[in-house]
């Protein structure tokens, strides 16, 4: 028995499905889960010492490839003063500065834990700073696992969303409307309708939750429009854009200036954290300032404080983003060159350090569209790329992503191992 395996068995006893996070069981793939051992720059290595070429990343935070000795280092020297205070530190102060300057959007911030952290919290302070109960959000988009958010869409405009998951109450979604991503005249009827009950729209400004998909100039001018004309707040949700497809995250590739913006996975540097920050006025509403309450134990925790703040400096080295995005450009046209000619249906895309791989012949533009490629054919993909040591999410759902580590030569070996690997599927 491989010894991924044993651990899958193990964990089964013990964690339910065997795993931490639902498509890490390789549900929608079939067979056993890799269980990394260690992992150095776009390479990790598997319970069965077995090495891969990583395209996930740890969903993408590992912007510098994995284990990066400077954040390494950052982390230890962090580690020999303390763990955990549960007081301020100076190194919150630092990183709180940093972000701020990268980012004129946020005038304030507050670091939390997690993305989910982030975005309920930022949900929560929109009602609490304009009044109002009702929230927006997109099918498709991924915003955590708080309750108002685990919607699906309704049957039809103006319905509201009905719990996606056991254990959410109707209640605890009945304020939720969910629209079509990049749906122009249906997100302009909504705010006809009920514009001045809502709260808040929150959304993925480039999505990475139901495979990557971009939205059109037209939706995102559409959104800032709208929520100011009505007073709503406008939530970026930059958990997975923010740092990776630019310095300036994807609102500054927008041009847009959001109220809100909610970061995480690149601005951790790997470890648990993240940040929900924009305007002062509403940042203002927020305890011990306003009547918002928000705590944690674990907010601004040193260790990730020193890992987040090492990466946000590397990143901002000369030609970075334009090296990453190159390079993931690179990816996205070998890989759909490699399918014309294995006579193979795929389309594909990139944005930044960002990529989006898709079994049908044109890129999606809505979760609708992404649910019609062929999954049956990416699950073969998949696993035949496994083969070759090349490492893909486990969903076609999911967007991947490259790191600085991901080299020209590196690019070249996968779209060599995806030629062979579509010639089999």
């Amino acid at each position: 028995m491989s010894r991924n395996l044993e651990l899958f068995e193990r964990g089964k006893q013990v964690i339910p499905g065997g795993v931490n996070s639902p498509v890490r069981a390789f549900g929608q793939v079939g067979g056993t889960p890799r269980f990394v051992k260690r992992a150095v720059g776009a390479y990790f290595w598997d319970a069965d010492d077995k090495q891969y070429l990583d395209y996930v990343g740890s969903w993408g935070p590992a912007i510098l490839g994995h284990a990066h000795p400077e954040v390494v280092k950052a982390v230890q020297d962090a580690a020999v003063g303390g763990l955990s205070f549960g007081a301020p530190t100076e190194g919150e102060v630092e990183i709180a500065e940093e972000i701020c300057k990268l980012l004129p959007s946020i005038e304030q911030l507050r670091l939390v834990s997690s993305g989910t952290e982030a975005t309920m919290s930022a949900i929560r302070l929109a009602r609490g700073f304009t009044g109002r109960d009702l929230i927006v959000k997109f099918e498709g988009c991924y915003h955590g696992h708080s309750d108002s958010l685990l919607v699906k869409a309704g049957s039809g405009l103006l319905t509201f969303g009905n719990p996606s998951s056991g254990g959410v109450p109707a209640d605890c979604t009945k304020h939720t409307l969910v629209l079509q991503y990049n749906d122009v005249a249906q997100l302009a009827e909504t705010f006809k309708e009920v514009g001045d009950q809502i709260a808040c729209v929150i959304l993925e400004p480039i999505a990475g939750n139901m495979n990557l998909i971009k939205p059109s100039e037209e939706f995102v001018k559409a959104l800032r429009q709208l929520t100011e004309q009505y007073g709503a707040v406008l939530i970026y949700d930059e958990v997975m854009t923010g740092f990776r497809v630019a310095l300036n995250c994807a609102q500054g590739l927008h041009g847009i200036t959001p109220d809100l913006t909610t970061l995480g996975k690149v601005v951790g540097g790997g470890m648990p954290l993240a940040a929900f920050g924009g305007r002062a006025d509403i940042m203002a509403k927020i305890a011990p300032l306003g009547n918002v309450y928000q705590a944690g134990t674990l907010s601004g925790n040193p260790l990730a404080v020193a890992a987040g703040l090492t990466t946000l400096k590397l990143i901002q080295e000369p030609g970075f983003h334009d090296t990453l995005g190159a390079r993931s450009a690179r990816l996205a046209a070998g890989l759909a060159e490699a399918a014309r000619d294995a006579g193979v249906a795929m389309s594909t895309d990139s944005v930044g350090g960002m990529f989006g791989f898709y079994f049908s012949e044109q890129v999606p533009t809505s979760y609708a569209e992404a649910t019609r490629c062929d999954i049956a054919r990416f699950k073969a993909f998949f696993h035949a790329m496994l083969d070759e040591g090349v490492y893909l999410a486990p969903s076609a759902y999911e967007a991947g992503f490259i790191s600085i580590a991901h080299t020209d030569a590196l690019i070249d070996d996968t779209i060599a191992a995806a030629r062979r690997a579509l010639a089999r599927v």
